[in-house]
């Protein structure tokens, strides 16, 4: 009667034996490929392979004594190089990191330190070094800094992470008093660099976007809500021109000279935008948008170099808006 195959054990990932490995090392115990392979549960031969992968492609300071029958360090390893990665894949988490700076000082300031910290004591010193150099060569700047209490702040990142009610102190723009709301918020976005606070205003009945450098104080209710499952920041966006949407629809087209063409040419403006090349050089811009207040301030902004072309309330708003311009300023 034939035997039945002998079940072996799982192995470990290669990964998890080789920390087990540097462990062993670490305590001081001179382990050997036999006794490695013993307590591993694997060949004498994955061990070894184990072993030289971590001398050659690792770069850690292994050398087998001869005189104690095992495996030590010949110098201080701080920690087991646990990440391979590439040098564009450095060069992009670096990027990550540089872009992420504008959130020092947020709830995010000491969770993100702690991560790229773990994450470039994980790397081989000759990678790691070159991070040194990488940062000379990539910053980024904002031109305007959004003012924000970060005690408001890391309550409202909090409370929608864990579906908490909130009673805000809010004042709109252009009101001198604020006014009580209990909102249940839904999504915290980061929009053009300024941040923007999704929520159910139960006052209003309905989605409502408050602005947290506004919100003057803010508590919790004790209350809790369910997940919003039709809540979806994309489809609530897909036709703003920034945050504002669902006062309409209008096809909106704009057309700019050629001193400004390039700056239109080289940015995705909008997921509707379509493109056309005009014969004096300049371009024509097409999307479709839901509302024309935050389209009016950016016609506004290119100082005479975009004509409106339609719809003709977007027309309107712009006349109006520079009548109001040349009105308020000082005689020359």
């Amino acid at each position: 009667m034939t035997k039945p195959p002998r079940l072996l054990p799982a192995s470990r990932p290669p990964l998890e034996r080789m920390m087990r490995i540097h462990q062993a090392i670490q305590a001081g115990d001179y382990p050997n490929a036999t006794t490695l392979a013993r307590e591993l549960e694997v060949s004498t031969k994955s061990v070894q392979r184990d072993l030289e992968f971590m001398r050659d492609r690792m770069n850690l300071p292994l050398e087998y004594d001869g005189g104690r029958h095992g495996y030590h360090y010949t110098e201080e390893v701080g920690s087991f190089p646990t990440m391979q990665i590439t040098e564009g894949e450095l060069f992009a988490l670096l990027v990550a990191e540089k872009a992420l700076q504008q959130y020092r000082g947020t709830h995010f300031e000491k969770p993100l330190l702690s991560a790229f910290k773990k994450m470039s004591a994980g790397l081989p010193d000759t990678i790691s070094l070159n991070i040194a150099d990488w940062e000379q060569t990539i910053s980024f700047h904002m031109r305007a800094e959004a003012v924000v209490n970060l005690a408001t702040f890391d309550t409202l990142a909090k409370a929608t992470a864990h579906r908490r009610q909130l009673e805000l102190s809010y004042r709109k723009p252009g009101r001198r008093q604020a006014e009580t709301r209990v909102v249940d918020p839904y999504h915290l976005a980061n929009i053009n660099g300024e941040w923007f606070l999704f929520a159910f205003d139960h006052l209003r009945q309905d989605i409502r976007t408050f602005v947290p450098a506004r919100i003057q104080s803010v508590r919790a209710t004790g209350k809790t809500f369910p997940k919003p499952h039709k809540f979806s920041l994309e489809k609530r966006l897909r036709d703003s021109f920034g945050v504002h949407s669902a006062e309409g629809e209008f096809q909106v087209v704009l057309r700019f000279n050629e001193r400004v063409a390039d700056y239109i040419r080289e940015k995705k403006w909008h997921d509707s935008q379509t493109l056309t090349e005009l014969r004096d050089g300049g371009v024509e811009l097409r999307f479709q948008l839901s509302s024309l207040g935050e389209i009016q301030r950016w016609v506004l902004s290119w100082a005479g170099n975009c004509v409106v072309v339609q719809p003709p309330e977007l027309a309107r708003l712009v006349r109006q808006a520079a009548g109001d311009l040349l009105a308020n300023q000082p005689p020359a």
